[in-house]
């Protein structure tokens, strides 16, 4: 394992060929990845493949990023860009089978609140359009600021406060629909 924990040495180290550098790079974000696949594509199978695909390009691309930007927004774009044209190659490919999504624990009664409430949260955020669903999963799933999810998703800001609102309220109105009560955590 790569000792250097400052991620600016990893970049450097990526670049200059050490692949346990860019191991640790990846250990660092592909779960934040795959939680951004999974969001756009709401199929686990197409959101690991992008998520290798993701890193694959990434350092492929790595002598294309700038050290001074924050690493996660560009990586994020990376992945958000593949993910768009999965979803593009999908409109005439339609996938039919729906993800499971299974999580651990070891409280019965707590596992299956817990596993319930997130199931209805996540199929409340797949019944979302994507101009919704993206911003969201991107705030609350990967912790982006504002700023960081306009340049993910080349957006103005203010656009994207807005689509996160009313997406916040069309995902309370479903959920309420449903029977699921609402609750924003943060």
């Amino acid at each position: 394992m790569y000792h250097v924990q400052d991620e600016v040495s990893l970049l450097r180290a990526s670049l200059a060929g050490e692949t346990d550098a860019w191991g640790e790079v990846v250990v660092r974000y592909k779960e934040a990845v795959f939680g951004l696949c999974l969001g756009f594509l709401r199929n686990r199978a197409d959101a690991e493949d992008l998520t290798h695909d993701a890193f694959i390009r990434a350092y492929t691309n790595l002598h294309r990023y700038k050290l001074e930007k924050k690493f996660s927004t560009w990586l994020f774009t990376v992945a958000s860009n593949l993910c768009r044209n999965r979803l593009r190659y999908r409109r005439y490919h339609p996938v039919i089978a729906h993800p499971d999504y299974v999580n651990g624990g070891n409280d019965p009664a707590h596992i299956v609140a817990s596993e319930d409430r997130r199931s209805a949260v996540r199929e409340a955020i797949d019944r979302l359009p994507i101009g919704y669903r993206a911003p969201l999963v991107l705030r609350y799933y990967n912790e982006l600021s504002y700023k960081e999810i306009a340049e993910v998703l080349s957006l103005p800001e203010g656009t994207i406060k807005t689509r996160i609102h009313r997406g916040k309220l069309l995902l309370k109105k479903d959920m309420e629909k449903d029977g699921v009560v609402y609750y924003e955590s943060g």
